[in-house]
Protein backbone atom coordinates (compact mmCIF):
# COMPACT_ATOMS: atom_id res chain seq x y z
CA UNK A 1 0.00 0.00 0.00
CA UNK A 2 2.54 1.98 1.11
CA UNK A 3 4.34 1.87 -2.33
CA UNK A 4 1.22 2.30 -3.89
CA UNK A 5 0.88 5.72 -2.50
CA UNK A 6 4.61 6.54 -3.27
CA UNK A 7 4.17 5.75 -7.05
CA UNK A 8 1.13 7.59 -7.50
CA UNK A 9 2.40 10.87 -5.68
CA UNK A 10 5.82 10.49 -8.26
CA UNK A 11 3.35 10.33 -10.85
CA UNK A 12 1.52 13.58 -9.68
CA UNK A 13 4.67 15.74 -9.78
CA UNK A 14 6.39 14.38 -13.07
CA UNK A 15 5.90 16.49 -15.86
CA UNK A 16 3.18 15.50 -18.14
CA UNK A 17 3.21 15.33 -21.83
CA UNK A 18 1.56 18.53 -23.94
CA UNK A 19 -1.22 18.24 -25.45
CA UNK A 20 -1.96 17.58 -29.16
CA UNK A 21 -2.30 20.92 -31.58
CA UNK A 22 -3.40 21.42 -34.85
CA UNK A 23 -0.62 24.17 -36.62
CA UNK A 24 -1.50 26.49 -38.74
CA UNK A 25 0.39 28.06 -41.74
CA UNK A 26 -0.97 30.77 -43.88
CA UNK A 27 0.35 31.15 -47.24
CA UNK A 28 -1.11 34.54 -49.19
CA UNK A 29 1.20 35.54 -52.34
CA UNK A 30 3.70 34.37 -54.77
CA UNK A 31 5.48 31.10 -53.36
CA UNK A 32 9.11 32.36 -53.95
CA UNK A 33 12.04 31.43 -51.67
CA UNK A 34 11.44 32.93 -48.56
CA UNK A 35 7.72 31.63 -48.31
CA UNK A 36 9.27 28.03 -48.72
CA UNK A 37 11.78 28.67 -46.22
CA UNK A 38 8.90 29.75 -43.82
CA UNK A 39 7.10 26.28 -44.90
CA UNK A 40 9.59 24.11 -44.41
CA UNK A 41 11.00 25.15 -40.93
CA UNK A 42 7.11 25.15 -39.96
CA UNK A 43 6.49 21.49 -40.87
CA UNK A 44 10.02 20.89 -39.22
CA UNK A 45 8.67 22.65 -35.99
CA UNK A 46 5.29 20.30 -36.01
CA UNK A 47 7.32 17.55 -36.29
CA UNK A 48 9.56 18.37 -33.53
CA UNK A 49 6.48 19.73 -31.35
CA UNK A 50 4.21 16.42 -32.47
CA UNK A 51 1.32 18.10 -33.44
CA UNK A 52 -2.26 16.34 -34.71
CA UNK A 53 -1.54 17.84 -38.40
CA UNK A 54 -0.48 21.02 -40.08
CA UNK A 55 -3.23 23.33 -41.59
CA UNK A 56 -2.13 25.28 -44.74
CA UNK A 57 -4.57 28.11 -45.67
CA UNK A 58 -2.93 28.97 -49.69
CA UNK A 59 -3.72 31.67 -51.86
CA UNK A 60 -1.22 32.00 -54.76
CA UNK A 61 -1.24 32.87 -58.16
CA UNK A 62 1.82 30.55 -58.93
CA UNK A 63 5.86 31.10 -58.57
CA UNK A 64 9.30 29.72 -58.32
CA UNK A 65 9.66 26.09 -59.82
CA UNK A 66 12.60 25.66 -57.65
CA UNK A 67 10.34 27.16 -53.97
CA UNK A 68 7.35 25.04 -54.83
CA UNK A 69 9.65 21.53 -55.36
CA UNK A 70 11.53 22.54 -51.94
CA UNK A 71 7.96 22.85 -50.49
CA UNK A 72 6.41 19.84 -51.79
CA UNK A 73 10.03 17.64 -51.10
CA UNK A 74 9.43 18.67 -47.32
CA UNK A 75 5.54 18.17 -47.64
CA UNK A 76 6.21 14.56 -48.91
CA UNK A 77 8.74 13.39 -46.43
CA UNK A 78 6.98 15.34 -43.52
CA UNK A 79 6.31 12.71 -40.43
CA UNK A 80 3.29 15.17 -39.92
CA UNK A 81 0.06 14.99 -41.81
CA UNK A 82 -0.27 17.76 -43.72
CA UNK A 83 -3.74 19.49 -44.55
CA UNK A 84 -3.59 22.23 -48.05
CA UNK A 85 -6.72 24.51 -47.62
CA UNK A 86 -7.53 27.01 -50.41
CA UNK A 87 -9.19 29.50 -48.80
CA UNK A 88 -10.78 32.04 -48.38
CA UNK A 89 -13.56 32.25 -51.14
CA UNK A 90 -12.19 34.42 -54.29
CA UNK A 91 -8.75 32.36 -53.43
CA UNK A 92 -6.99 30.45 -56.01
CA UNK A 93 -4.33 27.87 -56.17
CA UNK A 94 -3.00 28.52 -59.89
CA UNK A 95 0.05 27.05 -61.64
CA UNK A 96 2.96 26.17 -58.09
CA UNK A 97 0.00 26.25 -55.89
CA UNK A 98 -1.91 23.68 -57.77
CA UNK A 99 1.26 21.02 -57.26
CA UNK A 100 1.21 21.73 -53.70
CA UNK A 101 -2.44 21.27 -53.37
CA UNK A 102 -2.33 17.73 -54.82
CA UNK A 103 0.73 17.19 -52.82
CA UNK A 104 -1.21 17.73 -49.47
CA UNK A 105 -2.16 14.44 -47.50
CA UNK A 106 -5.44 16.29 -47.46
CA UNK A 107 -6.50 18.48 -50.12
CA UNK A 108 -9.75 21.20 -49.34
CA UNK A 109 -11.50 24.37 -51.24
CA UNK A 110 -13.70 26.86 -49.98
CA UNK A 111 -16.92 27.12 -51.91
CA UNK A 112 -15.97 29.79 -55.33
CA UNK A 113 -12.05 29.20 -55.28
CA UNK A 114 -10.34 27.37 -58.37
CA UNK A 115 -7.22 26.13 -58.78
CA UNK A 116 -5.19 24.56 -62.42
CA UNK A 117 -3.53 26.59 -64.42
CA UNK A 118 -0.49 25.06 -63.78
CA UNK A 119 1.39 24.43 -67.60
CA UNK A 120 4.90 24.90 -66.60
CA UNK A 121 7.01 28.01 -67.95
CA UNK A 122 10.55 28.51 -68.95
CA UNK A 123 11.89 32.25 -70.03
CA UNK A 124 15.32 32.11 -71.75
CA UNK A 125 16.70 35.76 -71.51
CA UNK A 126 13.67 36.56 -70.01
CA UNK A 127 11.43 35.71 -72.93
CA UNK A 128 9.25 32.33 -72.83
CA UNK A 129 11.40 29.29 -74.66
CA UNK A 130 8.15 28.27 -77.13
CA UNK A 131 8.67 31.79 -78.60
CA UNK A 132 12.19 30.56 -79.70
CA UNK A 133 11.53 28.38 -82.66
CA UNK A 134 11.83 24.83 -83.03
CA UNK A 135 14.16 24.85 -80.40
CA UNK A 136 11.94 26.51 -77.83
CA UNK A 137 9.16 24.22 -78.85
CA UNK A 138 11.63 21.10 -77.93
CA UNK A 139 12.20 22.40 -74.85
CA UNK A 140 9.13 23.22 -74.21
CA UNK A 141 7.57 19.68 -74.63
CA UNK A 142 10.44 18.51 -72.62
CA UNK A 143 10.19 20.43 -69.37
CA UNK A 144 6.17 20.03 -69.67
CA UNK A 145 6.71 16.04 -70.22
CA UNK A 146 8.95 16.22 -67.24
CA UNK A 147 5.71 18.26 -65.28
CA UNK A 148 3.26 15.87 -66.37
CA UNK A 149 5.26 12.96 -64.89
CA UNK A 150 6.15 14.99 -61.53
CA UNK A 151 2.18 15.18 -61.13
CA UNK A 152 0.74 12.13 -62.26
CA UNK A 153 2.82 10.77 -59.72
CA UNK A 154 2.09 12.67 -57.37
CA UNK A 155 -1.75 12.51 -57.84
CA UNK A 156 -1.26 8.78 -58.13
CA UNK A 157 0.38 8.15 -54.92
CA UNK A 158 -2.82 10.66 -53.39
CA UNK A 159 -5.36 8.42 -55.19
CA UNK A 160 -6.49 11.60 -56.81
CA UNK A 161 -7.55 11.81 -60.51
CA UNK A 162 -3.88 11.57 -62.25
CA UNK A 163 -5.72 11.91 -65.84
CA UNK A 164 -7.39 15.26 -64.79
CA UNK A 165 -4.25 16.45 -63.18
CA UNK A 166 -2.19 16.01 -66.24
CA UNK A 167 -4.91 18.46 -68.16
CA UNK A 168 -4.04 21.42 -65.57
CA UNK A 169 -0.59 21.07 -66.84
CA UNK A 170 -0.74 20.09 -70.33
CA UNK A 171 -3.66 22.08 -71.24
CA UNK A 172 -3.55 24.51 -68.40
CA UNK A 173 -6.81 24.07 -67.33
CA UNK A 174 -8.29 25.10 -64.20
CA UNK A 175 -11.26 23.75 -62.18
CA UNK A 176 -13.53 25.42 -59.60
CA UNK A 177 -14.16 23.75 -55.66
CA UNK A 178 -16.97 21.24 -57.22
CA UNK A 179 -15.31 20.50 -60.78
CA UNK A 180 -11.66 19.44 -58.45
CA UNK A 181 -14.06 17.39 -55.66
CA UNK A 182 -16.34 15.51 -58.19
CA UNK A 183 -13.44 14.99 -60.37
CA UNK A 184 -11.71 13.53 -57.48
CA UNK A 185 -8.48 15.85 -57.49
CA UNK A 186 -9.08 17.27 -53.58
CA UNK A 187 -10.96 15.32 -50.51
CA UNK A 188 -13.60 18.26 -49.40
CA UNK A 189 -15.33 21.42 -49.80
CA UNK A 190 -15.64 23.09 -46.10
CA UNK A 191 -17.35 26.76 -46.10
CA UNK A 192 -14.66 27.83 -43.12
CA UNK A 193 -12.03 26.12 -41.40
CA UNK A 194 -14.60 25.34 -38.28
CA UNK A 195 -16.40 22.82 -40.80
CA UNK A 196 -13.17 21.79 -42.06
CA UNK A 197 -12.30 20.52 -38.74
CA UNK A 198 -15.75 18.95 -38.43
CA UNK A 199 -14.79 17.16 -41.59
CA UNK A 200 -11.46 15.77 -40.54
CA UNK A 201 -12.22 14.51 -37.06
CA UNK A 202 -11.61 10.52 -36.91
CA UNK A 203 -10.56 11.09 -40.77
CA UNK A 204 -8.35 8.45 -41.67
CA UNK A 205 -5.45 9.57 -44.00
CA UNK A 206 -2.64 7.44 -45.67
CA UNK A 207 0.66 9.06 -45.58
CA UNK A 208 3.08 9.38 -48.53
CA UNK A 209 5.51 6.75 -46.53
CA UNK A 210 2.51 4.11 -46.68
CA UNK A 211 1.49 4.53 -42.47
CA UNK A 212 -2.22 5.68 -41.80
CA UNK A 213 -2.63 8.21 -39.04
CA UNK A 214 -6.44 9.03 -37.50
CA UNK A 215 -6.75 12.97 -37.07
CA UNK A 216 -8.30 14.31 -33.83
CA UNK A 217 -9.65 17.37 -33.95
CA UNK A 218 -12.53 17.77 -31.15
CA UNK A 219 -11.08 19.82 -28.71
CA UNK A 220 -7.78 20.17 -30.45
CA UNK A 221 -6.57 23.98 -29.97
CA UNK A 222 -5.13 25.74 -32.79
CA UNK A 223 -1.45 26.56 -32.77
CA UNK A 224 -0.73 29.96 -35.31
CA UNK A 225 3.08 29.01 -37.21
CA UNK A 226 4.07 33.14 -38.39
CA UNK A 227 6.82 34.16 -39.94
CA UNK A 228 9.80 35.51 -37.85
CA UNK A 229 10.63 39.59 -38.36
CA UNK A 230 13.15 38.63 -40.41
CA UNK A 231 11.22 36.08 -42.78
CA UNK A 232 8.50 39.11 -43.20
CA UNK A 233 10.75 41.84 -43.77
CA UNK A 234 12.84 39.73 -46.31
CA UNK A 235 9.42 38.69 -48.09
CA UNK A 236 8.24 42.15 -48.50
CA UNK A 237 11.61 43.43 -49.88
CA UNK A 238 12.01 40.45 -51.91
CA UNK A 239 9.21 41.38 -53.96
CA UNK A 240 10.52 42.48 -57.38
CA UNK A 241 8.42 45.91 -57.85
CA UNK A 242 9.70 47.14 -54.26
CA UNK A 243 12.66 45.88 -55.04
CA UNK A 244 13.07 48.16 -58.60
CA UNK A 245 11.23 51.13 -56.76
CA UNK A 246 13.97 51.06 -53.78
CA UNK A 247 16.77 50.74 -56.36
CA UNK A 248 15.54 54.17 -58.68
CA UNK A 249 14.93 55.83 -55.68
CA UNK A 250 17.93 54.88 -54.20
CA UNK A 251 20.05 55.86 -57.65
CA UNK A 252 18.23 59.34 -57.61
CA UNK A 253 19.11 60.40 -54.32
CA UNK A 254 22.72 59.30 -54.79
CA UNK A 255 23.08 61.46 -57.26
CA UNK A 256 21.61 64.81 -55.53
CA UNK A 257 24.13 63.96 -52.85
CA UNK A 258 27.00 63.65 -55.21
CA UNK A 259 25.67 66.98 -57.10
CA UNK A 260 25.26 68.74 -54.06
CA UNK A 261 27.78 67.49 -51.33
CA UNK A 262 27.55 67.89 -47.74
CA UNK A 263 23.30 68.21 -47.62
CA UNK A 264 24.10 64.43 -46.35
CA UNK A 265 20.27 63.18 -45.98
CA UNK A 266 20.17 62.30 -49.52
CA UNK A 267 23.25 60.00 -49.00
CA UNK A 268 22.39 58.15 -45.71
CA UNK A 269 18.70 57.47 -47.83
CA UNK A 270 19.80 56.59 -51.15
CA UNK A 271 22.68 54.64 -49.84
CA UNK A 272 19.88 52.22 -47.49
CA UNK A 273 17.37 52.21 -50.30
CA UNK A 274 20.63 50.98 -53.00
CA UNK A 275 21.46 48.38 -50.28
CA UNK A 276 17.85 47.02 -49.16
CA UNK A 277 17.06 46.77 -53.58
CA UNK A 278 20.27 44.85 -53.80
CA UNK A 279 19.71 42.42 -51.04
CA UNK A 280 15.78 41.60 -52.62
CA UNK A 281 16.95 41.19 -55.75
CA UNK A 282 19.63 38.77 -54.35
CA UNK A 283 17.05 35.92 -53.17
CA UNK A 284 15.43 36.37 -56.88
CA UNK A 285 16.67 35.06 -60.04
CA UNK A 286 18.23 37.90 -61.99
CA UNK A 287 18.29 38.33 -65.78
CA UNK A 288 21.89 39.95 -66.26
CA UNK A 289 20.88 41.05 -69.27
CA UNK A 290 18.34 43.38 -67.95
CA UNK A 291 20.69 44.16 -65.24
CA UNK A 292 22.61 45.68 -68.10
CA UNK A 293 19.77 47.33 -70.04
CA UNK A 294 19.04 49.34 -67.41
CA UNK A 295 22.85 50.51 -67.31
CA UNK A 296 22.71 51.15 -70.68
CA UNK A 297 19.59 53.06 -69.91
CA UNK A 298 21.78 55.03 -68.07
CA UNK A 299 24.56 55.64 -69.78
CA UNK A 300 22.19 56.70 -73.18
CA UNK A 301 20.80 59.52 -70.04
CA UNK A 302 23.90 61.05 -69.62
CA UNK A 303 25.08 61.03 -73.03
CA UNK A 304 21.70 62.71 -74.17
CA UNK A 305 22.87 65.77 -72.48
CA UNK A 306 27.16 65.87 -73.10
CA UNK A 307 26.58 65.46 -76.99
CA UNK A 308 22.66 66.78 -77.37
CA UNK A 309 21.54 63.27 -79.22
CA UNK A 310 18.32 65.50 -79.96
CA UNK A 311 15.80 63.46 -77.97
CA UNK A 312 17.03 60.11 -79.99
CA UNK A 313 19.79 58.99 -77.31
CA UNK A 314 16.94 59.74 -73.96
CA UNK A 315 14.08 57.65 -76.27
CA UNK A 316 16.64 54.87 -76.79
CA UNK A 317 17.35 55.09 -72.87
CA UNK A 318 13.75 54.82 -71.61
CA UNK A 319 12.89 51.73 -74.01
CA UNK A 320 16.46 50.52 -73.08
CA UNK A 321 15.19 50.76 -69.07
CA UNK A 322 11.55 49.84 -69.69
CA UNK A 323 13.09 46.38 -71.46
CA UNK A 324 15.33 45.65 -69.13
CA UNK A 325 12.83 46.26 -66.02
CA UNK A 326 10.38 43.70 -67.72
CA UNK A 327 12.66 40.93 -68.19
CA UNK A 328 14.83 41.89 -65.08
CA UNK A 329 13.48 38.95 -63.29
CA UNK A 330 14.69 35.44 -64.84
CA UNK A 331 11.14 34.33 -64.98
CA UNK A 332 8.17 34.37 -67.65
CA UNK A 333 5.92 33.82 -64.71
CA UNK A 334 3.94 37.21 -64.24
CA UNK A 335 3.20 36.37 -60.56
CA UNK A 336 6.76 36.75 -60.02
CA UNK A 337 7.91 39.34 -62.70
CA UNK A 338 7.89 43.34 -63.30
CA UNK A 339 4.68 43.94 -65.46
CA UNK A 340 4.89 46.49 -68.16
CA UNK A 341 2.42 48.97 -66.92
CA UNK A 342 4.99 48.87 -63.64
CA UNK A 343 7.97 49.18 -65.60
CA UNK A 344 6.63 52.18 -67.62
CA UNK A 345 5.11 53.90 -64.40
CA UNK A 346 8.83 53.51 -62.86
CA UNK A 347 10.84 54.22 -66.05
CA UNK A 348 9.36 57.36 -67.34
CA UNK A 349 9.72 59.54 -63.68
CA UNK A 350 12.96 58.61 -63.29
CA UNK A 351 14.20 59.24 -66.83
CA UNK A 352 12.70 62.83 -66.57
CA UNK A 353 14.04 63.11 -62.84
CA UNK A 354 17.63 62.12 -64.15
CA UNK A 355 17.64 64.57 -67.07
CA UNK A 356 16.53 67.26 -64.88
CA UNK A 357 19.49 66.54 -62.55
CA UNK A 358 21.72 66.11 -64.92
CA UNK A 359 21.27 69.20 -66.61
CA UNK A 360 21.39 71.22 -63.84
CA UNK A 361 24.37 69.55 -63.02
CA UNK A 362 26.60 70.48 -66.41
CA UNK A 363 25.05 73.79 -66.45
CA UNK A 364 26.56 74.51 -62.69
CA UNK A 365 29.94 72.86 -63.90
CA UNK A 366 30.21 75.24 -66.83
CA UNK A 367 29.22 78.14 -64.26
CA UNK A 368 32.29 80.60 -63.86
CA UNK A 369 33.78 79.77 -60.19
CA UNK A 370 32.86 82.25 -57.98
CA UNK A 371 34.82 81.85 -54.74
CA UNK A 372 38.38 80.90 -53.93
CA UNK A 373 41.32 82.04 -56.13
CA UNK A 374 40.23 80.55 -59.10
CA UNK A 375 36.82 83.28 -58.37
CA UNK A 376 39.57 85.85 -58.78
CA UNK A 377 40.28 85.33 -62.79
CA UNK A 378 38.63 87.12 -64.94
CA UNK A 379 37.78 90.31 -62.23
CA UNK A 380 38.73 94.23 -63.24
CA UNK A 381 39.84 96.58 -61.10
CA UNK A 382 42.54 99.58 -61.12
CA UNK A 383 45.79 99.76 -60.86
CA UNK A 384 46.14 102.21 -57.48
CA UNK A 385 50.01 102.49 -57.86
CA UNK A 386 52.55 101.91 -60.83
CA UNK A 387 52.61 98.37 -61.47
CA UNK A 388 55.01 96.12 -62.96
CA UNK A 389 57.29 93.82 -60.57
CA UNK A 390 54.91 95.26 -58.00
CA UNK A 391 52.58 96.99 -57.54
CA UNK A 392 49.13 97.34 -55.69
CA UNK A 393 45.65 97.40 -57.71
CA UNK A 394 41.68 97.52 -56.09
CA UNK A 395 39.72 94.51 -57.55
CA UNK A 396 36.04 94.26 -55.87
CA UNK A 397 36.76 97.23 -53.22
CA UNK A 398 39.75 95.31 -51.99
CA UNK A 399 43.56 96.31 -52.39
CA UNK A 400 45.86 93.77 -53.48
CA UNK A 401 49.61 93.25 -54.44
CA UNK A 402 50.00 92.82 -57.81
CA UNK A 403 52.72 92.07 -60.51
CA UNK A 404 52.48 92.78 -64.46
CA UNK A 405 54.41 91.39 -67.45
CA UNK A 406 54.44 94.90 -68.82
CA UNK A 407 54.44 98.42 -67.12
CA UNK A 408 50.74 99.44 -65.74
CA UNK A 409 50.70 103.26 -65.45
CA UNK A 410 48.91 103.78 -61.79
CA UNK A 411 44.88 104.82 -62.48
CA UNK A 412 44.90 102.30 -65.27
CA UNK A 413 42.31 99.60 -65.52
CA UNK A 414 43.45 96.13 -65.09
CA UNK A 415 42.47 92.41 -65.38
CA UNK A 416 43.31 89.84 -63.11
CA UNK A 417 45.06 87.17 -65.11
CA UNK A 418 46.18 84.72 -62.16
CA UNK A 419 46.74 84.39 -58.68
CA UNK A 420 50.17 83.71 -56.96
CA UNK A 421 50.39 83.56 -52.76
CA UNK A 422 47.66 86.22 -52.72
CA UNK A 423 49.97 88.14 -55.13
CA UNK A 424 47.94 89.05 -58.32
CA UNK A 425 48.97 88.34 -61.84
CA UNK A 426 47.18 91.24 -63.89
CA UNK A 427 47.01 92.65 -67.32
CA UNK A 428 46.48 96.49 -68.46
CA UNK A 429 43.00 96.50 -69.83
CA UNK A 430 42.82 98.38 -73.08
CA UNK A 431 39.69 98.72 -74.86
Amino acid sequence: MIRWIAFSIVLTFLPQPAGAAIARVAIDGAIDPITAEFVVKSLEKAETEAVEFVLIRLTTPGGFGSSMEEIISKMLNSRVPVVIYVAPSGAKAASAGFFILLAADIAAMAPGTNTGAAHPLMAIAGFPVDQQGEAGKTLTEKITSNATAFIRSIASQRHRNAEEAEKGVRESKSFTETEALELRLIDFIATDEQELLAKLHGYRVKMFSGSEVTLATSGVPIVDYEMTARERFLSVISHPNLALLLGLAGVILLYVEFSHPGMIAPGVVGGICVLLSILGFSLLPINYVGALLILLAIALFVAEVKVQGFGILGFGGIVAMIVGMIILIDSPDPAVRIGLMTAVAAALPFAVIFLILLVALVKSLRQQVATGDAGMIGLTGQADSDVHSRGRVRVRGEYWTAQSREPIASGSSVRVVGIDNLTLQVEELRE
